[in-house]
């Protein structure tokens, strides 16, 4: 179930950070709306999260998924560049998390 939620909360505040960039500066009022209610659900799911996981392999996941979540989107939803040495930086990431993941496991 942690597993679920964290998905869930990655996916959510990857919605929350990409409404930020669609808000222009707070300036339209629906990516705005979508900037607290991403957020909100994010760190909401997150918390839950961490009633069931450790606080070292969750944040990583969420921070290596949320990374990559945003670069891909801010790709695909505003034309950003994602380039190969970008590309590589989130695979380094993710191995990395991976490697936190396997190492806070074994404990």
């Amino acid at each position: 179930m942690a597993w679920v939620l964290l998905v869930l909360a990655i996916a959510a505040e990857v919605f929350g950070t990409l409404s930020l960039k669609a808000s222009d500066g707070f300036s339209r009022l629906w990516p705005s709306l979508g900037v607290v209610a991403g957020y909100a659900v994010a760190f909401t799911l997150l918390a839950f999260v961490l009633k069931m996981m450790g606080v070292g392999p969750a944040y990583a996941i969420w921070a290596a998924l949320g990374t990559a979540g945003a670069a891909i989107g801010g790709w695909v939803l505003f034309g950003e560049r994602l380039t190969w040495i970008t590309i590589s930086g989130i695979v380094i990431v993710v191995i990395g998390v991976v490697v936190i993941t396997l190492g806070e496991a074994r404990t």
